[in-house]
């Protein structure tokens, strides 16, 4: 296997990982030999190019610009994975970014020199250090509840999602109480022979408009975690749900009347100790996800809180790693500044550690 040595290796072709990329280029990386950027998926468009063909333009919460390039003007009914992926494709192309795909790195460990190893199943990467930027999407979270192994229906998780029509005529439990649940409800309703929502803790609707007064003050909370070193809780979570005109539309329908969550699963239904039951075909777990970082487990980042303790972009533990779209960085507009940030402080970390090597060798 070929091993190659860059500066810093960026994991990760999303929003946070092409941002990164852009302020790397801009600030005198070379791409190819200063930085690489690695990506597990086989087209331009992170997780975006996985979201369901019903998700359109119009439907999604927004979408803020990558550096230097306007997001492009798109019919509202358009698929929202297909203009995305356009977006990043082209973005790749005007700043000739240095994205191999599709590599799946494997793991990341600490060389005695000082440097990074990044294991990939194609080639070896060693660099000084590493941008960290694969989201959450390939780490779907499906919570344990008795029974599930035994219900003879159908379970998938909001990441398997494609659309309603696999629903028609089928009795479904919809699980979750965010913005993923709300949307798919409203569309498998329309086709299946019922709905149920159920959900841990009751749905957050807020009758306000959100102004960056509300995005700041969420990003906040989700910062403190990290510092904290408690595993991130999701931007989105902390924001609530907008009653748009369409929530207004399934509370009208009954569809939005929600139970609280079930406690056991059974061959044919759900059930609850009360003795309420309901039957069902199919259980969809919009349950959310988990950050994609089983890679960095040999450097031992993790606390005893379960998170990582952050400041900023940067792993207090290891100021060679930075992670981005991680905690109050996941979002698009989050992740642009979290890659500018990033870039930064690992320039000041080489440039510090270039100047102790050139006095060491005196």
């Amino acid at each position: 296997m070929d091993t190659h040595s860059v500066d810093v290796v960026v994991i990760g072709a999303g929003q946070a990982g092409l941002s990164a990329g852009y302020h790397l280029r801009r600030t005198g990386f070379a791409p190819g030999t200063g930085f690489v950027i690695l990506d597990a998926d086989d087209g331009p468009g992170g997780a975006w190019r996985h979201r369901w063909p019903t998700l359109t333009v119009d439907r999604v919460h927004g979408f803020h610009d990558l550096p230097a390039m306007p997001f492009p003007d798109a019919a509202p009914d358009r698929s929202a994975a297909e203009v995305v992926s356009g977006y990043f494709a082209a973005y790749e192309h005007e700043f000739a970014l240095p994205v191999r795909r599709p590599v799946r790195v494997e793991a990341v460990h600490s060389l005695p020199d000082g440097r990074l190893e990044v294991r990939t199943d194609r080639e070896t990467w060693v660099a000084r250090a590493l941008i960290n930027a694969t989201g959450t999407w390939s780490r779907p979270f499906w919570p344990h509840y008795p029974g599930r192994s035994d219900f003879r229906g159908r379970q998938l998780h909001t990441a398997d999602y494609r659309g309603p029509d696999e629903f028609a005529g089928r009795r479904v439990v919809v699980v979750g109480a965010g913005t993923s649940a709300v949307q798919l409800l409203g569309e498998i309703s329309a086709v299946a022979a019922g709905t149920t929502w159920v959900s841990r803790r009751p749905p957050d609707f807020r009758e306000i408009e959100f102004t960056s007064e509300h995005g700041r003050a969420a990003v906040a909370l989700v910062e403190a975690r990290v510092r904290a070193g408690r595993p991130p809780s999701s931007v989105v979570g902390v924001t609530g749900l907008p009653v748009t005109a369409e929530v207004r539309r399934l509370r009208e329908q009954g569809v939005l009347d929600r139970l609280p969550m079930f406690d056991r699963i059974t061959p044919d239904g759900v059930a609850w100790d009360d003795g309420r039951f309901v039957p069902a075909d199919t259980i969809l777990w919009c349950t959310g996800f988990r950050a994609a970082l089983d890679h960095l487990a040999p450097l031992r980042l993790r606390g005893p809180g379960g998170g990582i303790v952050m400041d900023g972009t940067r792993v207090v533990a290891d100021d060679r790693i930075h992670l981005i779209g991680y905690g109050p960085s996941a979002s698009t507009i989050g992740a642009n500044r979290a890659g500018r940030a990033a870039v930064r402080e690992i320039r000041a970390l080489l440039t510090r550690d270039a100047v102790l090597h050139r006095e060491a060798s005196i």
